[in-house]
């Protein structure tokens, strides 16, 4: 059981995907100051000083937050976006690494070219 497990742990694929998860992770923290700190912040500014986050409805003792919940919302849409940018770019990158060569048809000489007729003549007299 321990040797199935090192193969599959050891795999490419698996520590592709471990690489692949820290970077995501770094990516995220990323894109989430950019909504947080850049993004977020300006939008206040064009609505005249609101904040999303800041709204709230209050019925009786109770306060809902709505504005704290659309603001999540907001941010998900927005990180999620960006990361299906880079991962559309990085796509499009993989796509033209393994578009294959186009092959090239050798060119046949005057005895070659004879044998392939003769074999279609061949398969044309057997149907």
């Amino acid at each position: 059981m321990w040797n199935d497990f090192k193969a599959f742990a050891l795999k490419g694929n698996v520590l592709d995907l471990a690489i692949a998860v820290v970077i995501g992770a770094a990516f995220g923290k990323i894109v989430t100051s950019l909504v947080e700190d850049l993004i977020m912040p300006a939008v206040g500014l064009l609505l005249g000083g609101f904040s999303i986050a800041d709204a709230v409805y209050k019925v009786g003792d109770a306060t809902l937050k709505y504005g704290a919940f659309l603001q999540s919302v907001l941010d998900f849409l927005i990180i999620s976006f960006s990361i299906f940018m880079v991962i559309r770019l990085f796509m499009k990158f993989r796509r033209k690494e393994e578009m294959p060569a186009e092959e090239v048809v050798p060119e046949l000489d005057k005895k070659e070219e004879l044998l392939v007729e003769i074999r279609d003549l061949l398969k044309k007299q057997q149907l």
